[in-house]
């Protein structure tokens, strides 16, 4: 008998992959795949919308035709920040624009002459910067420079959901794609902000539907549920929202550490000039209030400079576990030693200066530093409400030093790490099951550890 599963494509700016879970939301096959960037028409590197469009329809018909696997739903996840305008006929009209593409600063100072002021329209749209990040920009983008282009697009769709129409031919739009740093959304209005109608853009934007939507369709001769897709960092949220009754924070850890509060009652940030206050949607329509800071890659800045400085081995800093000596040593006589290169902060020095005489001393103070960063981003994305939990995923859950002393910090709150490597695929799949989740999900799928905090000895 062929075993029952979820199919997820997550696509990331790199690595496409290719999931198949088992009613357990046990992973039973993985494949990926990476494409070269094709150009747009200013010579900027962009995704491959050809190829990735061929690869999806190859690998799922394949799978259908596997004699072990009876697929009986879909669901795609994937970066964010990216729209496909596509025409009558469901071909897209333009590339699929990189946000890493320098929007025309007279676009943007157009725009804000009209819809400003700017740190005002921001902290209304959850923004924190106005570029190509954000995706409702491209499309005021493309209406004022290129109106013959604009005038083709039927519907624009974001990734996710032109994933899901590659297979369903209907197009739709979700809250976590819409509220993913578009400017598209008021978050005061639970609406399109006023721009949006005013352009005319509310048009060609599919109608809204809940994340938790799929559609039932006879695929190729099987009967297959698919999903309307999910934006990536809202699919790796959502087993814990699913899975925990108490109120949390989430905060995921890698290049960017993000704590994502998902009860929060107050999701704009009051400080107007606060770059690092963002907001996300869940996949009801629910507002997120996020808080980032570039810790990861400040760390590895940081951690590069020390490796030099006391010629170790570069993978060195991953065998150093915290040391309670070290720490109150460190902490009889505080002072600020490290001068970010790419995090702003007002306690910082004006230049970096070490005088420990041990690789380990000065690592444990550097992150002391970075942790203090990081307790005033996870404070801000609490903001009023009463958190009485503490997730931790990504990078940083495994490393020691962080954990401790995030943990001591916090000891009036339940302490987590996890080990999510599936993150957002498996939130994809969980995203259009039926199955109710409980506490043991977690530890079961997610290698859940529980953190005490160190005693200060007398």
């Amino acid at each position: 008998m062929k075993q029952k599963v979820t199919a997820v494509f997550d696509i990331g700016k790199t690595n496409k992959k290719f999931f198949l879970f088992d009613k357990d939301f046990k992973e039973v096959h993985k494949e990926y795949i990476a494409f070269d960037e094709v150009v747009d028409e200013d010579g900027h590197p962009t995704e491959n919308l050809q190829a990735l469009h061929k690869w999806l329809k190859d690998v799922f018909n394949r799978i259908l035709e596997a004699k072990e696997y009876a697929v009986k739903a879909i669901n795609f996840s994937t970066y964010g920040a990216s729209l496909v305008h596509i025409d009558e006929n469901g071909n897209p009209v333009t590339p699929l624009y990189n946000y890493t593409k320098t929007l025309d600063k007279k676009i943007i100072d157009s725009f804000f002459k009209e819809y400003g002021p700017k740190e005002k329209f921001l902290k209304t749209t959850g923004c924190a910067d106005l570029s190509m990040l954000n995706s409702g920009l491209q499309l005021y983008w493309i209406k004022k420079s290129k109106p013959e282009v604009y005038s083709k697009i039927k519907y624009s769709l974001h990734l996710p959901q032109y994933l899901s129409y590659i297979f369903t031919g209907i197009p739709i739009s979700e809250y976590t794609s819409i509220g993913c740093h578009t400017a598209l959304w008021d978050y005061r209005k639970k609406d399109y902000h006023t721009w949006v109608y005013k352009e005319g853009i509310d048009k060609i934007l599919p109608p809204i539907v809940s994340t938790e939507t799929s559609i039932n369709m006879n695929y190729n001769g099987n009967r297959i549920k698919i999903g309307v897709g999910i934006h990536d960092s809202s699919a790796a949220l959502l087993p814990y929202v699913r899975s925990i009754k108490k109120k949390f924070v989430l905060i995921s850890t890698g290049t960017w550490s993000i704590a994502f509060n998902p009860f929060t009652k107050k999701p704009i940030s009051k400080d107007m000039n606060d770059k690092n206050a963002i907001n996300y949607l869940r996949i009801n329509g629910k507002p997120v209030k996020a808080s980032r800071i570039f810790l990861g890659n400040e760390y590895k800045i940081q951690v590069d400079k020390l490796n030099k400085l006391f010629n170790v081995d570069k993978d060195y800093h991953r065998t150093v576990n915290f040391d309670y000596d070290t720490y109150f040593e460190i902490i009889q006589d505080f002072n600020y030693c490290f001068k970010w290169d790419s995090i702003e902060d007002k306690d910082m020095p004006e230049r970096t200066h070490i005088s420990y005489h041990k690789f380990e001393h000065a690592y444990h103070h550097l992150m002391i530093e970075l942790v203090l960063l990081q307790i005033k981003c996870i404070k801000k994305a609490m903001g009023e409400d009463e958190i009485t939990r503490l997730y931790v995923d990504g990078g940083f859950s495994d490393n020691d030093v962080y954990i401790k002393l995030l943990s001591h910090h916090f000891r009036d709150k339940k302490l987590r790490t996890t080990s999510a490597s599936l993150g957002s695929a498996l939130g994809a799949a969980i995203s259009i099951s039926d199955t109710k989740l409980n506490s043991k999900f977690l530890k079961r799928n997610y290698a859940l550890k529980k953190h005490v905090p160190f005693i200060i000895s007398g």
